[in-house]
Protein backbone atom coordinates (compact mmCIF):
# COMPACT_ATOMS: atom_id res chain seq x y z
CA UNK A 1 0.00 0.00 0.00
CA UNK A 2 2.90 2.42 -0.09
CA UNK A 3 3.12 2.72 -3.53
CA UNK A 4 -1.19 3.63 -3.67
CA UNK A 5 -2.20 6.99 -4.87
CA UNK A 6 -4.50 9.22 -2.04
CA UNK A 7 -7.70 7.47 -3.57
CA UNK A 8 -7.13 3.94 -2.17
CA UNK A 9 -6.82 5.42 1.20
CA UNK A 10 -9.76 7.47 0.18
CA UNK A 11 -11.79 4.44 0.14
CA UNK A 12 -10.65 3.14 2.79
CA UNK A 13 -11.43 6.00 5.32
CA UNK A 14 -14.87 6.18 3.03
CA UNK A 15 -15.42 2.64 3.66
CA UNK A 16 -14.28 2.05 7.68
CA UNK A 17 -16.50 5.54 8.54
CA UNK A 18 -20.11 3.99 6.87
CA UNK A 19 -19.13 0.89 9.02
CA UNK A 20 -18.95 2.72 11.91
CA UNK A 21 -21.91 3.98 11.10
CA UNK A 22 -24.16 1.25 10.93
CA UNK A 23 -22.54 -0.88 13.70
CA UNK A 24 -23.54 2.31 15.86
CA UNK A 25 -27.18 2.39 14.11
CA UNK A 26 -26.85 -1.83 15.27
CA UNK A 27 -26.32 -1.08 18.39
CA UNK A 28 -28.87 1.30 19.40
CA UNK A 29 -31.79 -1.02 17.23
CA UNK A 30 -29.74 -4.06 19.51
CA UNK A 31 -30.27 -2.64 23.26
CA UNK A 32 -29.91 1.02 23.13
CA UNK A 33 -26.00 1.05 24.03
CA UNK A 34 -26.81 -1.17 27.02
CA UNK A 35 -24.58 -4.34 25.80
CA UNK A 36 -21.29 -1.30 25.96
CA UNK A 37 -21.79 -1.18 29.49
CA UNK A 38 -18.70 -2.39 31.73
CA UNK A 39 -21.02 -4.36 34.09
CA UNK A 40 -24.27 -4.71 31.84
CA UNK A 41 -25.95 -7.93 32.95
CA UNK A 42 -25.46 -10.45 35.73
CA UNK A 43 -22.96 -12.54 33.73
CA UNK A 44 -21.32 -9.43 32.00
CA UNK A 45 -17.59 -11.27 33.25
CA UNK A 46 -14.56 -10.88 31.70
CA UNK A 47 -14.76 -12.99 28.99
CA UNK A 48 -17.79 -10.78 26.94
CA UNK A 49 -15.69 -7.73 28.23
CA UNK A 50 -13.21 -8.57 26.29
CA UNK A 51 -14.70 -10.01 23.03
CA UNK A 52 -16.96 -6.97 23.04
CA UNK A 53 -14.46 -4.64 23.29
CA UNK A 54 -11.55 -5.85 21.49
CA UNK A 55 -14.18 -6.41 18.53
CA UNK A 56 -15.56 -3.03 18.68
CA UNK A 57 -11.97 -1.74 18.83
CA UNK A 58 -10.71 -2.99 15.45
CA UNK A 59 -12.76 -0.83 12.87
CA UNK A 60 -11.82 2.19 14.75
CA UNK A 61 -8.31 1.81 14.52
CA UNK A 62 -8.19 0.41 10.84
CA UNK A 63 -10.26 3.81 10.25
CA UNK A 64 -7.39 5.88 12.50
CA UNK A 65 -4.95 4.20 9.84
CA UNK A 66 -6.50 4.62 6.69
CA UNK A 67 -7.98 8.80 7.31
CA UNK A 68 -4.47 9.53 9.06
CA UNK A 69 -2.71 8.04 5.81
CA UNK A 70 -5.38 10.14 3.25
CA UNK A 71 -4.48 13.41 4.94
CA UNK A 72 -1.10 12.52 4.59
CA UNK A 73 -1.00 11.13 1.02
CA UNK A 74 -2.99 14.49 -0.25
CA UNK A 75 -0.75 16.93 1.61
CA UNK A 76 2.42 15.08 -0.41
CA UNK A 77 0.37 14.85 -3.75
CA UNK A 78 2.34 13.35 -6.31
CA UNK A 79 6.10 13.86 -7.91
CA UNK A 80 7.68 13.89 -10.76
CA UNK A 81 10.34 11.00 -10.50
CA UNK A 82 12.99 10.35 -13.08
CA UNK A 83 12.28 7.19 -14.80
CA UNK A 84 9.14 6.51 -13.31
CA UNK A 85 7.01 9.31 -14.60
CA UNK A 86 4.97 11.05 -12.07
CA UNK A 87 3.69 8.70 -9.41
CA UNK A 88 2.80 9.16 -5.39
CA UNK A 89 5.46 10.83 -3.58
CA UNK A 90 7.82 8.61 -2.00
CA UNK A 91 7.88 8.49 1.71
CA UNK A 92 11.82 9.65 1.58
CA UNK A 93 10.16 13.12 0.07
CA UNK A 94 7.75 13.74 2.55
CA UNK A 95 8.56 16.32 5.45
CA UNK A 96 9.89 15.22 8.54
CA UNK A 97 6.58 15.69 10.69
CA UNK A 98 5.09 13.50 8.00
CA UNK A 99 7.86 10.67 8.21
CA UNK A 100 7.44 10.46 11.47
CA UNK A 101 3.44 9.69 11.73
CA UNK A 102 4.01 6.75 9.63
CA UNK A 103 5.34 4.23 12.25
CA UNK A 104 2.66 4.74 14.72
CA UNK A 105 -0.09 4.46 12.02
CA UNK A 106 1.54 1.54 10.67
CA UNK A 107 1.94 0.28 14.51
CA UNK A 108 -2.66 1.10 15.07
CA UNK A 109 -3.25 -0.91 12.04
CA UNK A 110 -0.94 -4.01 13.18
CA UNK A 111 -2.91 -3.63 16.61
CA UNK A 112 -6.22 -3.45 14.67
CA UNK A 113 -5.58 -6.72 12.94
CA UNK A 114 -4.42 -8.83 16.13
CA UNK A 115 -7.80 -7.26 17.67
CA UNK A 116 -9.18 -9.00 14.20
CA UNK A 117 -7.42 -11.85 15.02
CA UNK A 118 -9.01 -12.66 18.72
CA UNK A 119 -11.95 -12.22 17.06
CA UNK A 120 -11.87 -14.91 14.44
CA UNK A 121 -9.88 -17.17 17.19
CA UNK A 122 -12.41 -16.98 19.02
CA UNK A 123 -15.26 -18.10 16.83
CA UNK A 124 -13.65 -20.62 15.41
CA UNK A 125 -12.89 -22.10 18.46
CA UNK A 126 -16.39 -21.66 19.32
CA UNK A 127 -17.80 -23.50 16.72
CA UNK A 128 -15.58 -26.02 16.99
CA UNK A 129 -16.62 -26.66 20.56
CA UNK A 130 -20.21 -25.91 19.24
CA UNK A 131 -20.08 -28.70 17.18
CA UNK A 132 -18.19 -31.13 19.20
CA UNK A 133 -19.72 -30.91 22.37
CA UNK A 134 -22.33 -33.42 21.92
CA UNK A 135 -24.29 -34.50 24.90
CA UNK A 136 -21.01 -33.79 27.56
CA UNK A 137 -21.70 -31.06 29.92
CA UNK A 138 -18.91 -29.50 29.53
CA UNK A 139 -17.74 -26.54 29.94
CA UNK A 140 -16.72 -23.88 27.74
CA UNK A 141 -14.29 -22.12 30.60
CA UNK A 142 -12.55 -25.77 31.16
CA UNK A 143 -12.29 -26.65 27.68
CA UNK A 144 -9.35 -27.31 25.46
CA UNK A 145 -10.87 -25.04 22.96
CA UNK A 146 -11.28 -22.11 25.74
CA UNK A 147 -7.79 -22.65 26.41
CA UNK A 148 -6.31 -22.57 23.22
CA UNK A 149 -8.25 -19.06 22.17
CA UNK A 150 -6.58 -17.74 25.33
CA UNK A 151 -3.14 -19.24 23.78
CA UNK A 152 -3.81 -17.99 20.39
CA UNK A 153 -5.35 -14.80 21.31
CA UNK A 154 -1.88 -13.79 23.25
CA UNK A 155 0.18 -14.30 20.45
CA UNK A 156 -1.80 -12.50 18.00
CA UNK A 157 -1.50 -9.46 19.99
CA UNK A 158 2.12 -9.63 20.89
CA UNK A 159 3.28 -10.89 17.37
CA UNK A 160 1.81 -8.47 15.38
CA UNK A 161 2.73 -5.10 16.87
CA UNK A 162 6.41 -6.84 17.07
CA UNK A 163 7.07 -7.19 13.98
CA UNK A 164 5.74 -3.64 13.00
CA UNK A 165 8.19 -2.98 15.62
CA UNK A 166 11.02 -4.43 14.92
CA UNK A 167 11.14 -3.37 10.92
CA UNK A 168 10.55 0.10 11.28
CA UNK A 169 13.61 1.49 9.90
CA UNK A 170 12.47 0.76 6.67
CA UNK A 171 8.48 1.72 6.26
CA UNK A 172 8.38 -0.01 3.60
CA UNK A 173 9.28 -3.64 4.25
CA UNK A 174 7.81 -3.09 7.74
CA UNK A 175 4.52 -2.57 5.61
CA UNK A 176 5.21 -5.37 4.15
CA UNK A 177 6.07 -7.92 6.82
CA UNK A 178 3.09 -6.57 8.62
CA UNK A 179 0.71 -7.66 5.55
CA UNK A 180 2.28 -10.96 5.57
CA UNK A 181 2.45 -11.69 9.31
CA UNK A 182 -1.61 -10.75 9.35
CA UNK A 183 -2.42 -12.63 6.21
CA UNK A 184 -1.19 -16.08 7.06
CA UNK A 185 -2.64 -15.32 10.65
CA UNK A 186 -6.07 -14.77 9.23
CA UNK A 187 -6.11 -17.24 6.43
CA UNK A 188 -5.22 -20.13 8.60
CA UNK A 189 -8.15 -19.10 10.69
CA UNK A 190 -10.10 -18.35 7.91
CA UNK A 191 -9.17 -21.82 6.04
CA UNK A 192 -10.36 -23.83 9.72
CA UNK A 193 -13.83 -22.55 9.51
CA UNK A 194 -14.21 -24.51 5.62
CA UNK A 195 -14.26 -28.15 7.83
CA UNK A 196 -16.87 -26.63 10.63
CA UNK A 197 -18.85 -25.42 7.22
CA UNK A 198 -19.15 -28.63 5.64
CA UNK A 199 -20.16 -30.36 8.74
CA UNK A 200 -22.51 -27.92 9.86
CA UNK A 201 -25.74 -28.89 7.98
CA UNK A 202 -25.79 -32.40 9.24
CA UNK A 203 -25.05 -30.96 12.93
CA UNK A 204 -28.50 -28.95 12.62
CA UNK A 205 -29.77 -32.16 11.10
CA UNK A 206 -29.01 -34.13 14.56
CA UNK A 207 -30.31 -31.08 16.37
CA UNK A 208 -33.88 -31.72 14.66
CA UNK A 209 -34.19 -35.20 15.67
CA UNK A 210 -33.00 -34.49 19.21
CA UNK A 211 -35.98 -32.42 19.63
CA UNK A 212 -34.34 -29.11 19.31
CA UNK A 213 -36.73 -26.02 19.60
CA UNK A 214 -37.37 -24.12 16.53
CA UNK A 215 -36.23 -20.52 16.64
CA UNK A 216 -32.96 -22.17 17.89
CA UNK A 217 -32.60 -23.96 14.78
CA UNK A 218 -33.54 -21.15 13.19
CA UNK A 219 -30.84 -19.02 14.94
CA UNK A 220 -28.38 -21.64 13.90
CA UNK A 221 -28.82 -21.48 10.60
CA UNK A 222 -29.09 -18.20 10.13
CA UNK A 223 -25.41 -18.19 11.81
CA UNK A 224 -24.73 -21.18 9.18
CA UNK A 225 -25.39 -19.41 6.53
CA UNK A 226 -24.05 -15.32 8.14
CA UNK A 227 -20.91 -17.40 8.31
CA UNK A 228 -20.86 -19.08 4.78
CA UNK A 229 -20.97 -15.58 3.16
CA UNK A 230 -18.51 -13.85 5.76
CA UNK A 231 -15.50 -16.98 4.71
CA UNK A 232 -15.94 -15.51 1.30
CA UNK A 233 -15.23 -11.80 2.17
CA UNK A 234 -12.58 -12.87 4.26
CA UNK A 235 -10.87 -14.85 1.51
CA UNK A 236 -11.10 -11.20 -0.52
CA UNK A 237 -9.46 -9.09 2.65
CA UNK A 238 -6.75 -11.44 2.98
CA UNK A 239 -5.70 -12.93 0.03
CA UNK A 240 -5.08 -9.38 -1.86
CA UNK A 241 -2.76 -8.62 1.29
CA UNK A 242 -1.28 -11.69 1.25
CA UNK A 243 -0.16 -11.40 -2.58
CA UNK A 244 0.99 -7.88 -1.88
CA UNK A 245 2.97 -8.57 1.10
CA UNK A 246 4.80 -11.50 -0.58
CA UNK A 247 5.50 -9.51 -3.55
CA UNK A 248 6.78 -6.24 -1.18
CA UNK A 249 9.51 -9.09 0.89
CA UNK A 250 10.83 -9.91 -2.39
CA UNK A 251 13.62 -8.12 -3.60
CA UNK A 252 12.20 -7.46 -6.96
CA UNK A 253 8.40 -6.31 -6.86
CA UNK A 254 6.02 -6.57 -9.53
CA UNK A 255 2.68 -6.50 -8.21
CA UNK A 256 3.41 -3.16 -5.97
CA UNK A 257 4.72 -1.92 -9.23
CA UNK A 258 1.90 -2.27 -11.03
CA UNK A 259 -0.82 0.84 -10.83
CA UNK A 260 -3.48 -1.23 -11.60
CA UNK A 261 -2.70 -4.48 -9.63
CA UNK A 262 -2.04 -2.72 -6.65
CA UNK A 263 -5.00 -0.17 -6.54
CA UNK A 264 -7.18 -3.33 -7.54
CA UNK A 265 -6.12 -5.57 -5.03
CA UNK A 266 -6.48 -2.82 -2.23
CA UNK A 267 -9.63 -1.69 -3.05
CA UNK A 268 -10.69 -5.25 -2.62
CA UNK A 269 -9.47 -5.65 0.30
CA UNK A 270 -10.62 -2.70 1.83
CA UNK A 271 -14.59 -4.29 0.65
CA UNK A 272 -13.64 -7.62 2.08
CA UNK A 273 -12.66 -5.95 5.41
CA UNK A 274 -15.80 -3.99 6.03
CA UNK A 275 -18.45 -6.67 4.45
CA UNK A 276 -16.54 -9.16 6.68
CA UNK A 277 -17.16 -6.93 9.95
CA UNK A 278 -20.34 -6.10 9.34
CA UNK A 279 -21.20 -9.41 9.35
CA UNK A 280 -19.66 -10.41 12.65
CA UNK A 281 -21.17 -7.62 14.06
CA UNK A 282 -24.96 -9.08 13.13
CA UNK A 283 -23.41 -12.63 14.28
CA UNK A 284 -22.38 -10.92 17.73
CA UNK A 285 -25.45 -8.96 18.45
CA UNK A 286 -28.62 -10.55 16.70
CA UNK A 287 -31.28 -8.78 16.49
CA UNK A 288 -34.79 -10.45 17.29
CA UNK A 289 -37.18 -8.19 14.68
CA UNK A 290 -39.84 -10.20 16.45
CA UNK A 291 -39.28 -9.69 19.65
CA UNK A 292 -38.69 -5.53 18.77
CA UNK A 293 -42.08 -5.26 17.00
CA UNK A 294 -44.12 -6.90 19.44
CA UNK A 295 -42.60 -4.77 22.18
CA UNK A 296 -43.31 -1.51 20.25
CA UNK A 297 -47.00 -2.55 19.98
CA UNK A 298 -47.50 -3.13 23.14
CA UNK A 299 -45.43 -0.39 24.04
CA UNK A 300 -48.07 1.77 21.33
CA UNK A 301 -51.49 0.30 23.20
CA UNK A 302 -50.40 0.58 26.69
CA UNK A 303 -50.05 4.81 25.72
CA UNK A 304 -52.73 4.36 23.69
CA UNK A 305 -54.83 2.60 26.70
CA UNK A 306 -53.64 5.27 29.45
CA UNK A 307 -54.74 7.99 27.08
CA UNK A 308 -57.98 6.55 26.27
CA UNK A 309 -58.61 5.57 30.13
CA UNK A 310 -57.39 9.45 31.24
CA UNK A 311 -59.66 11.12 27.91
CA UNK A 312 -63.01 9.64 29.56
CA UNK A 313 -61.97 9.84 33.50
CA UNK A 314 -62.20 13.62 33.09
CA UNK A 315 -65.67 13.48 30.89
CA UNK A 316 -67.03 11.42 33.68
CA UNK A 317 -65.88 13.77 36.49
CA UNK A 318 -67.09 17.03 34.30
CA UNK A 319 -70.89 15.53 34.48
CA UNK A 320 -71.04 15.85 38.10
CA UNK A 321 -71.58 19.10 40.22
CA UNK A 322 -70.67 20.08 43.65
CA UNK A 323 -74.91 20.33 44.43
CA UNK A 324 -75.41 16.95 43.36
CA UNK A 325 -76.96 14.69 45.91
CA UNK A 326 -74.96 11.92 47.35
CA UNK A 327 -77.14 8.87 46.99
CA UNK A 328 -74.57 6.09 48.35
CA UNK A 329 -72.36 3.54 46.81
CA UNK A 330 -73.75 2.11 43.19
CA UNK A 331 -74.37 -1.47 43.34
CA UNK A 332 -74.74 -3.77 40.38
CA UNK A 333 -76.54 -6.68 40.08
CA UNK A 334 -74.64 -10.18 39.93
CA UNK A 335 -71.91 -11.00 37.26
CA UNK A 336 -72.20 -7.35 36.05
CA UNK A 337 -69.16 -5.64 35.43
CA UNK A 338 -69.30 -2.44 36.70
CA UNK A 339 -66.73 -1.14 33.66
CA UNK A 340 -68.51 -0.62 30.51
CA UNK A 341 -65.16 -0.74 28.12
CA UNK A 342 -61.21 -1.32 29.22
CA UNK A 343 -61.04 2.13 29.43
CA UNK A 344 -63.42 2.23 32.33
CA UNK A 345 -61.53 -0.44 34.16
CA UNK A 346 -58.88 0.99 37.04
CA UNK A 347 -55.18 1.77 35.98
CA UNK A 348 -53.80 -1.20 37.24
CA UNK A 349 -55.94 -3.31 36.04
CA UNK A 350 -56.14 -2.08 32.37
CA UNK A 351 -52.47 -1.78 31.66
CA UNK A 352 -50.86 -3.89 33.47
CA UNK A 353 -50.16 -7.13 31.36
CA UNK A 354 -48.78 -4.60 28.59
CA UNK A 355 -46.53 -2.78 31.06
CA UNK A 356 -44.72 -6.03 31.72
CA UNK A 357 -45.07 -6.64 28.01
CA UNK A 358 -43.21 -3.51 27.85
CA UNK A 359 -40.52 -4.21 30.48
CA UNK A 360 -39.43 -7.59 28.89
CA UNK A 361 -36.62 -7.64 26.34
CA UNK A 362 -37.52 -8.24 22.57
CA UNK A 363 -35.88 -12.16 23.53
CA UNK A 364 -37.82 -12.54 26.53
CA UNK A 365 -41.31 -12.15 24.94
CA UNK A 366 -42.55 -15.68 25.01
CA UNK A 367 -43.69 -17.77 22.29
CA UNK A 368 -46.49 -20.48 22.85
CA UNK A 369 -46.55 -23.96 21.14
CA UNK A 370 -49.82 -26.25 21.44
CA UNK A 371 -49.85 -30.03 23.29
CA UNK A 372 -52.43 -32.20 23.41
CA UNK A 373 -52.89 -34.48 26.35
CA UNK A 374 -55.12 -37.20 26.57
CA UNK A 375 -57.52 -38.29 29.60
CA UNK A 376 -59.31 -41.60 30.42
CA UNK A 377 -62.75 -42.40 31.31
CA UNK A 378 -63.24 -42.25 35.03
CA UNK A 379 -65.80 -44.43 36.92
CA UNK A 380 -67.07 -42.63 40.37
CA UNK A 381 -67.98 -44.27 43.48
CA UNK A 382 -71.30 -43.59 42.53
CA UNK A 383 -71.27 -45.39 39.23
CA UNK A 384 -71.16 -42.26 37.12
CA UNK A 385 -68.79 -42.76 34.37
CA UNK A 386 -66.98 -39.59 33.30
CA UNK A 387 -66.01 -39.65 29.64
CA UNK A 388 -62.48 -38.49 28.85
CA UNK A 389 -61.05 -36.15 25.85
CA UNK A 390 -58.43 -34.47 24.21
CA UNK A 391 -56.96 -31.14 25.79
CA UNK A 392 -55.36 -28.71 23.92
CA UNK A 393 -52.64 -27.12 26.11
CA UNK A 394 -50.04 -23.99 25.34
CA UNK A 395 -46.67 -24.73 26.44
CA UNK A 396 -44.36 -21.72 26.53
CA UNK A 397 -41.23 -21.95 24.55
CA UNK A 398 -39.16 -21.35 28.47
CA UNK A 399 -40.69 -24.50 29.61
CA UNK A 400 -40.43 -26.06 26.38
CA UNK A 401 -37.12 -25.57 26.22
CA UNK A 402 -36.83 -27.05 30.18
CA UNK A 403 -38.33 -30.02 29.01
CA UNK A 404 -35.95 -30.31 26.08
CA UNK A 405 -32.86 -29.99 28.42
CA UNK A 406 -34.26 -32.73 30.11
CA UNK A 407 -34.96 -35.19 27.16
CA UNK A 408 -32.43 -34.31 24.27
CA UNK A 409 -28.99 -35.24 23.77
CA UNK A 410 -27.31 -32.18 23.26
CA UNK A 411 -25.67 -29.52 25.16
CA UNK A 412 -27.90 -27.87 27.34
CA UNK A 413 -26.85 -24.22 25.70
CA UNK A 414 -28.17 -24.87 22.90
CA UNK A 415 -31.63 -24.91 23.53
CA UNK A 416 -31.19 -21.66 24.33
CA UNK A 417 -28.16 -20.13 22.14
CA UNK A 418 -28.25 -16.67 20.98
CA UNK A 419 -24.75 -15.72 19.87
CA UNK A 420 -20.76 -16.42 20.18
CA UNK A 421 -20.57 -14.23 22.85
CA UNK A 422 -24.02 -14.23 24.55
CA UNK A 423 -24.32 -18.45 24.86
CA UNK A 424 -22.44 -18.05 28.28
CA UNK A 425 -24.79 -16.29 29.96
CA UNK A 426 -27.80 -17.78 28.59
CA UNK A 427 -26.44 -21.34 28.91
CA UNK A 428 -26.41 -20.81 32.87
CA UNK A 429 -29.47 -18.77 32.86
CA UNK A 430 -30.74 -22.09 31.14
CA UNK A 431 -29.20 -24.41 34.01
CA UNK A 432 -30.38 -22.10 37.10
CA UNK A 433 -33.57 -22.18 35.76
CA UNK A 434 -34.00 -25.86 35.63
CA UNK A 435 -32.31 -26.52 38.64
CA UNK A 436 -35.09 -24.15 40.37
CA UNK A 437 -37.71 -25.90 38.70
Amino acid sequence: MSHSPPAVYLVWSVLSCLFEVFLLWHLWKFDRFKCLRWDYGPYSGAFKRIMTYTYLLTIPLIATFSIGFAIIKYDVGYSLIPGFGIIPTPWQLWPHSRQQAIFPLQLIFSIGWSFEMVTHLEELCFWLFLVNAGSVQQDWFRSMYFKTWIVGSVIAVIYMPLVTTFTRADPLKSEAFTLLAGSLGSLSLTLWFLPILWTFPSFLRNLKKEGVDTSTIVRLTTFHELNCLRVVFRLLFVLPFLILAVDGVRPHQHVNTNEFGEEFLTIVAALGCTISSGLTLVIFFPRSIEGEVQARYASREKSHQLHTFRTQHSERDSCFTPTSPTKGPVTHSAGQNPFTSPADAPLSDTSESLVKASELAPDALARTATVRTFTPNRRLETGIIIEGGVTVVGLTEGNLTRHNYQTSNVHPFLHNFTSPIALLHGDQAVVRRYNQV
